[in-house]
């Protein structure tokens, strides 16, 4: 099937049951990880930023939990930094990085300006946007020699989901695949990695350039094809659009923090159970990981943007407080003197085995060292909610409910998980929308 093809003509009725429900699980987490990361600096930055900035004028879109109407644009910038924000949403790991952000967001934003879409409709769009998302990813870093954050490509999703919403014909479709393309945000990865800040994985950014392209390609504006889509180099990667569905091999995080941190930190939590260790019994810890965790170096972190790029950090505040949530990573836990300690006495390792196995597979172990000088060796570990070792459905929802509950309440949350629940049945996807979009109550 062409890529035009897939795009424009992929109906309900052409997705499989499970990929349908695996699609739920996505929608649901990231509508918890929002909720979440409307709490944060940088959502409240971006949200008046956007307010300023990207206003609306008779035709518009809402900013996740906040109300405020700005242009489709500017809501994908907002809304994209939001779910950014709380480093807690699904990822692909073949191509390093995050799809739903940039989906969510745009799919937002033209639902908002198009004619009403159904539940099916809504659902299929979503799918058929991680679809575009997983391989232009994939596709984008085989064929460029620098690694680029998500909104590289994220700029490509959400222009070909737009042409598809929009009803672009193929010849502006290309255009818009282009344009998405040529404006997304080329930003260094590792360059964050190692100063860790608001800017994140450019996921706002490139839905808004996304978004922005496919408006601009309705109205007639021209870019050049996109090497990430029609290059000779890549056609592989598109191939079995219809036949592999690639949103079935998200994975999931427990914790909201880089997922190259969250291996080192199931192997510490696994060995502090096995033994009935507790942080008071530890001298100090080495972890065994690949070349990118241990580049995220950070032990003392200023901010919780800080805090989600560390590894040192989160082990230790798992071995702390026996969880990381967004408290534990932000305010007054940062400067915790128990889980300072330990992070700062942290040894990162590189593994060479653990490097071959990056970036399809993510490995550490650690070694820790007790107070009274006995050591401790874990065993390999992979993170929890990897395609490997899945989060259950059950574990989904607490998840949820553990992010969205303290900020939108029980009572709205729940309200949401049902929609979401039974998004297909419903004859349009506007009551979604609309609790995902009404401000939160005082």
């Amino acid at each position: 099937m062409t890529i035009l093809s897939f795009l424009h003509n992929t109906q309900f009725q052409d997705i499989p049951d499970d990929v349908v429900q695996f699609a739920k699980r996505c929608l649901l987490d990231l509508v918890g990880v929002a909720a979440a990361g409307s709490q944060t600096e940088l959502s409240r930055i971006i949200t008046e930023h956007a307010s300023m900035q990207f206003g609306a004028s008779g035709f518009g879109a809402n900013i996740l939990f906040s109300g405020q109407r700005v242009s489709p644009a500017g809501a994908a910038l907002a809304n994209g930094m939001m779910i950014d924000s709380i480093d807690a949403h699904d990822g692909y790991k073949p191509a390093k990085g995050h799809v739903g952000c940039h989906v969510l967001p745009a799919l937002l934003a033209y639902h908002q300006t198009c004619a009403n879409r159904d539940g099916k409709q809504f659902l299929t769009d979503f799918i058929v946007g991680y679809e575009i998302g997983c391989r232009a990813g994939e596709a984008l870093h085989a064929s460029v020699p620098d690694y680029h954050t998500s909104g590289a490509w994220g700029a490509v999703t959400a222009a070909a989901l737009g042409a598809r919403v929009l009803g672009l014909e193929a010849e502006p479709t290309r255009h818009a695949i282009g344009i998405g393309e040529y404006h997304g945000p080329r930003s260094q990865m590792m360059r964050v990695i190692d100063h860790p800040t608001m800017l994140k994985d450019a996921s706002g950014w490139g839905a808004m350039a996304g978004v922005s392209a496919a408006y601009l390609a309705a109205s007639g504006f021209t870019g050049a094809p996109a090497i990430s889509v029609e290059g000779d180099d890549v056609i592989n990667y598109w191939s079995d659009l219809g036949e592999r569905w690639l949103i079935k091999e998200q994975y999931f995080k427990p914790h909201p923090v880089c997922r190259w941190a969250q291996p080192a930190t199931a192997a510490a939590l696994a060995l502090s159970a096995e033994h009935g260790i507790t942080y008071s019994d530890i001298e100090h810890i080495e972890v065994f990981s690949f070349h990118e965790a241990c580049r995220l170096a950070t032990r003392a972190p200023a901010d919780t943007e800080q805090a989600q790029y560390s590894l040192p950090f989160p082990v230790a505040a798992a071995l702390v407080f026996g969880k990381i949530g967004p408290a534990e990573i932000d305010g007054a836990n940062l400067t915790d003197k128990r889980v300072l300690r330990l992070s700062n006495s942290m040894k990162l390792s590189e593994f060479d085995a653990y490097n071959d196995a990056f970036p399809q597979d993510r490995y550490a172990h650690v070694h820790v060292t007790l107070k009274n000088g006995r050591l401790l060796k874990s065993e390999r570990h992979q993170a929890n909610g990897d395609p490997e070792t899945p989060l259950s459905e059950n574990e989904i929802v607490e998840k949820f409910h553990s992010l969205a509950d303290p900020v939108i309440g029980e009572e709205r949350a729940s309200i949401i998980r049902g929609i979401v629940k039974h998004l297909e049945d419903g004859d349009s996807a506007n009551g979604l929308v609309t609790q995902l979009t009404l401000p939160i109550s005082e």
